[in-house]
């Protein structure tokens, strides 16, 4: 934790410096790695020279592991959503909406997320066979209960849900790649409402009950 969050009250300047070093932080990590990232950088980036930036956080990694509790408590937050009292397909469709509008928001994050999966979720394997996996192992009983009860067609759900983090993540993380293909002149709501088409006619589509 910052040390600022260690006392009892942090002022509005703590709270507010301690948001700008994790902004920056969140810019250079996604662009570098950890490995690649300096606190100059990550400084230089918040605005303040480095003595002060260590006097809210000790360490690279300490910073680092404070962007990432950021990073997944926003990234839970569409499954957390997840409504079971929802109609099946509005819900799923509802998820499917919310991670594409991160990806298209929000493209940090999910560099950031991918980059630390990749080198093996050294910081937060935890969090992945825990939180994660619990929240996961909550939504696919949900979704099982809708398949049981013949409001979706019969899927694996976790299978879904991988799906869908594959198919909505990709506009992030192979952001560079989908621009060259779709031209530089790229349009953000075209391809977001083109996307979101795609992924209904496949996903919702494939989910949808038949009749008989």
């Amino acid at each position: 934790m910052a040390r600022a969050a260690e006392t009892r009250r942090r002022t509005r300047s703590q709270i507010e410096k301690e948001s700008r070093i994790l902004a920056a932080a969140l810019e250079v990590f996604a662009q570098s790695g950890f490995a690649g990232a300096t606190l100059d950088e990550i400084a230089a980036g918040a605005g303040m020279s480095k003595p002060n930036l260590i006097y809210y956080f000790s360490s690279k990694e300490e910073i680092y592991r404070a962007v990432l509790g950021r990073t997944l408590e926003t990234w839970l937050e569409p499954l957390i959503a997840l409504d079971p009292a929802g109609e099946p397909l509005a819900e799923i469709r509802g998820y499917v909406h919310r991670k594409l509008e991160m990806s298209r928001d929000r493209p940090q994050e999910s560099r950031l997320f991918a980059g630390e999966i990749l080198a093996g979720a050294p910081l937060i394997h935890d969090v992945l066979s825990g939180e994660l996996k619990d929240l996961v192992d909550e939504k696919v009983a949900v979704i099982r209960g809708w398949i049981a009860a013949g409001r979706l067609t019969a899927h694996d759900p976790y299978h879904l849900i991988f799906t869908i983090w594959a198919t909505t993540q990709h506009y992030a993380d192979f952001d560079v790649q989908v621009r060259a293909v779709l031209g530089q002149t790229v349009d953000e709501e075209r391809w977001f409402e083109d996307a979101l088409a795609f992924i209904d006619a496949i996903l919702i589509g494939g989910l949808t009950p038949r009749p008989g």
